[in-house]
């Protein structure tokens, strides 16, 4: 291994960004997260390492390009010139400016080294904060490559799917239309921007392209890989640009809730790499993140370490509005540490605190006869519990009555901490036993007839889950009930959810303090994606806990929803 340890820099030029951004850091003046120190401290010791040569000369053309020629495409600043924070002209500097020395590329490569000096960075990780700029200065980099690159350069604008993609790309043709109005240099059209004068060109995939292979891509712009589960797209781009000299690759992204994705195996790599446990020269490992959660909510100061365009571009008092959600909304707590503080967060998080559950309220049945209420079910397609529910509205409060099922074979597997407190729910028939391994859906359709014959509930619409049997649908619907289909997909689900955790929160929910509908929500954890959609899952480690009386109760929220109006006159008029 080469070695990396050095006391102070040589021929760095004085008014080196790099240099003036980690003093910068190193006086105060700028907030800075650990892991960015620990990335400016090794940069800093390689200025002195024979192994690499430090010429800002590709740099600062590109930093002079962006700040004469690129300007702002939205508002508040439209049409106002690109001027570089100094912590994107750190950033550009740091990766274009150090070169292979003769000595460090023999070294490194075991092979004579080229006649020129080529670029040590083919690889950068910049994880930083949302409303940070970094679509802008990615496309800013992307045009000015096409402008000044060194011609017949092919380059990418990438991600997950076809609309990520295209933020990055459309921005670069913004910026080229402002630079290039009449399209003298320059040319867009299906296929992608093009250099008319130098032959380069940027075009977009994304992981919905077809024939991503056999293409030859000097530089990539990867943006939110956090949304990738695999390497499909990068694995593409990497093999591109295997007969290239200096290709260069940057993937810039926030935190986000894929766990074991590819963006989780890069940071891993990435941090392995910080640490020196790893030796990759050619990746560098820019990341802007906090040192510890709590002083996200303690310290106002910190929110610059995952932040560090907070006060310029990204507004203090939109910050201040996001905690202010967070602190009462879970989903928007999980969203935010994730998107604007980069602290990472298990995709299946506990959904509700014990005492937002808790409600000792109690009601009688027989006090909502002749009432109308709402149906839901989950029939699991595995053939363990299933759940049937009734949902009353009353006075703006909400009650739910729910009866539970399961196959006599599936009692066997229960674990020995669970099993007595389902004999004891068998025992007051909280749930029904049915004979063999499958649940008998007739009785679940049997215990809705039984509340409508016993106590004269008039049964508006019944939800139902995907997996539930098509034959019951039929027979459901050939006693007279009124069926539809609630798909368990994030859309259709994330609404009632996030109704079902307020009204619970808000103690508007009276499930009987039935012990077994508790135990349901208590298993049941909050899964969220980029558009901060919700889903019900079970919670990390407790995959052997049963959640189907939590998603009946959001079934029939999504039934209200969508037919709120209706049915409240409806219940209006009956009493």
């Amino acid at each position: 291994m080469m070695n990396l340890t050095s006391s102070c820099a040589k021929d760095v030029p004085e008014n080196s960004y790099l240099v003036q951004y980690r003093n910068a850091i190193k006086n105060g003046e700028i907030i800075a997260g650990q892991e960015l120190i620990q990335q400016l401290e090794n940069l800093i010791e390689d200025l002195d390492n024979p192994a690499f040569v430090y010429d800002t000369t590709d740099a600062n053309d590109r930093i002079e390009f962006i700040e004469q020629f690129c300007k702002h495409t939205k508002s508040p600043f439209y049409g106002q010139p690109f001027i570089l924070e100094l912590w994107e002209k750190a950033f550009i500097e740091a990766f274009y400016s150090f070169k292979w020395s003769d000595e460090g590329y023999e070294a490194y490569y075991g092979e004579k080294p080229p006649k020129e000096l080529l670029r040590r960075f083919k690889k950068a990780i910049l994880l930083i904060a949302r409303k940070n700029g970094k679509s802008t200065l990615c496309a800013a980099l992307g045009l000015t490559e096409m402008m000044c690159g060194t011609g017949g350069n092919d380059i990418v604008c990438s991600s997950n799917d076809d609309a990520q993609a295209n933020i990055i790309f459309e921005e670069i043709n913004n910026m080229r239309e402002q630079f290039d109005p009449k399209d003298r240099r320059t040319h867009k059209n299906m296929k992608g921007i093009f250099n008319l004068k130098n032959k380069s060109k940027i075009f977009k995939i994304s992981d919905r392209t077809r024939n991503k292979e056999g293409r030859n891509i000097d530089g990539a712009i990867l943006d939110e890989s956090n949304e990738m589960t695999d390497n499909v797209i990068a694995k593409s781009i990497d093999q591109s640009q295997s007969t290239k000299d200096e290709p260069w690759f940057i993937n810039i992204t926030t935190e986000g809730f894929v766990n074991d994705g590819y963006l989780d195996k890069e940071l891993k790599y990435g941090r392995a790499v910080l640490a020196k446990e790893i030796e990759d020269h050619t990746l560098l490992v820019w990341l802007y993140t906090q040192d510890s959660e709590a002083e996200v909510w303690q310290n106002p100061r910190s929110h610059q370490k995952s932040n560090p365009s907070l006060g310029t571009i990204k507004k203090v008092k939109y910050i201040k509005d996001q905690i202010r959600k967070a602190q009462h909304d879970k989903a928007e707590r999980i969203f935010m540490l994730a998107k604007d503080f980069n602290i990472k967060q298990n995709n299946a998080a506990a959904w509700l605190l014990a005492e937002e559950i808790v409600n000792e309220a109690k009601f009688d049945i027989a006090d909502f006869r002749g009432s109308f209420a709402i149906g839901g079910v989950d029939l699991s397609k595995s053939g363990d519990l299933a759940c049937a529910r009734l949902l009353f509205i009353r006075s703006g409060k909400k009650y739910t009555l729910s009866q539970y099922f399961i196959p006599e074979s599936k009692l066997a597997m229960l674990s020995k901490e669970d099993l007595p407190k389902f004999k004891e729910w068998i025992r007051l028939d909280r749930i029904t036993v049915c004979d063999g391994n499958e649940n008998d859906f007739s009785k679940v359709t049997a215990w809705f007839v039984k509340m409508v014959k016993e106590f004269g509930i008039k049964i508006y619409k019944v939800g139902y889950d995907k997996w539930s049997a098509v034959y019951w649908v039929k027979e459901m619907e050939d006693l007279g009930f009124d069926m539809q289909r609630v798909v368990q997909d994030w859309a259709p689900i994330s609404e009632p959810m996030k109704l079902v955790e307020a009204d619970l929160r808000g103690k508007l929910i009276n499930y009987n303090d039935d012990s077994l509908d508790r135990w349901c929500l208590e298993n049941t954890a909050l899964a969220i994606n980029n558009k901060m959609e919700i889903m019900p899952v079970k919670v990390q480690g407790k995959e052997d806990k049963k959640i189907d009386g939590a998603v009946t109760l959001i079934i029939c929220t999504r039934v209200y929803i969508d037919s709120r109006t209706e049915y409240l006159e409806l219940t209006q008029r009956a009493g």
